[in-house]
């Protein structure tokens, strides 16, 4: 059995967040571990509190699964301060961790904020660095590489330009109006590639960055090289999607459980 450590928030409604992450490499077929790194209240229509975890906790949290079960991958999600981002990037660089995914997660779905400047700073400095793979969606794109993207040919700029200044690959997603649901990969060796899908007319998407880089994780922990990992998950958050599951009065989760036991877990 391959192992997966996320390390996120919580999502007290299910959607995003450590619920998330743990059904999507539970799905595809890994043992899921987990560090939280915040408590949050939030639904499908917003969040409304989060409380952060101690720095001294969290290391604890990242300490005690290394020294049991090493994981295999490790996603990295919401993180909202600079102290908690230096003990993930001193720890994971002390384990030699590896398959790091990082989603540098900004703003939720709904549009509420969730990281600082200050983390974000911190997130570019001491985390990006560290990663195998992140996986901005536009805005925070445009954050990473301080490039306006408004079509696809930017897009590969900006990805280009954040691979370049982190050492790490970059999948750029699409959406956010810019190149429908397609994504583009741009690789540490100078390769890229386009995964080109179909946007699919849901509007509960709450979740789908963390689902989708936990998916990637999980792809990764299995042995997948990168490539076939992205679109491996791809494919699964699409199913997710197409499910059509419909709770809430906002933006909804995914049915991260639709192909439950089928091909995603082998």
């Amino acid at each position: 059995m391959r192992t997966a450590l996320t390390i996120a928030g919580s999502d007290s409604s299910g959607g995003a967040g450590i619920q998330a992450d743990i059904k999507t490499m539970t799905l595809n077929g890994v043992f899921a571990m987990s560090a939280i790194t915040a408590l949050t209240a939030q639904n499908t229509k917003g969040v409304r509190a989060v409380g952060e975890t101690s720095p001294e906790l969290l290391r604890q949290q990242i300490d005690a699964v290394f020294e049991d079960i090493r994981p295999d991958a490790v996603k990295i999600g919401m993180v909202s301060n600079a102290a908690l981002i230096g003990v993930i990037a001193e720890r994971l660089t002390f384990y030699k961790a590896e398959n790091i995914v990082v989603d540098p997660v900004a703003v939720a779905t709904s549009g509420s904020a969730l990281s600082s400047s200050e983390a974000y700073e911190a997130l570019k400095k001491e985390l990006l660095p560290t990663a195998s793979v992140v996986t901005p969606n536009i805005p925070e794109a445009q954050l990473l590489s301080g490039i306006e993207v408004k079509n696809a040919a930017d897009m590969e700029r900006a990805a280009e330009s954040i691979s370049r200044s982190f050492g790490c690959c970059v999948l750029c997603k699409g959406g956010h109006s810019v190149s429908d649901a397609d994504d583009f990969l741009y690789m540490t060796d100078g390769s890229s590639e386009w995964f080109h899908g179909e946007r699919i007319d849901n509007h509960n998407t709450h979740g789908t960055g963390c689902t989708l880089s936990s998916a990637i994780a999980a792809n990764l922990a299995k042995g997948y090289p990168l490539s076939e990992a992205i679109g491996r998950a791809k494919e699964y958050i699409s199913g997710a999607l197409s499910a059509g599951l419909d709770l809430g009065h906002g933006s909804g989760p995914l049915d991260h459980a639709f192909d439950y036991k089928g091909k995603f877990s082998e």
